[in-house]
């Protein structure tokens, strides 16, 4: 699940909560931040948004591939809301 909000700064922020009794193993936990820390560094356009990544049960089992597309279309859905929002009607 991600979450997102508009900052007043000039660039994205990133916060992670991948709780212990979601994702049981730290090798997993450590390879799911790994995978959306890198994923967050590679996107060029997103915004100026503060976006938080929590896991879900299931998380550990996906491949990584899953989880950055995942991540991915989470977070420009999160942009288009806040567009659509905040775009004078």
């Amino acid at each position: 699940m991600v979450l997102g909000k508009k900052n007043t700064l000039e660039h994205p922020r990133l916060g992670l909560a991948i709780a212990k009794k979601k994702v049981k193993r730290a090798v997993d936990r450590n390879r799911i931040k790994r995978i959306i820390r890198n994923t967050f560094r590679l996107q060029p356009d997103l915004g100026c948004f503060d976006f938080v990544v929590i896991a879900n049960a299931g998380l550990a089992k996906r491949d990584n591939q899953a989880i950055e597309q995942s991540l991915i279309a989470q977070c420009q859905k999160i942009q288009k809301k806040c567009e659509k929002f905040s775009s004078p009607s």
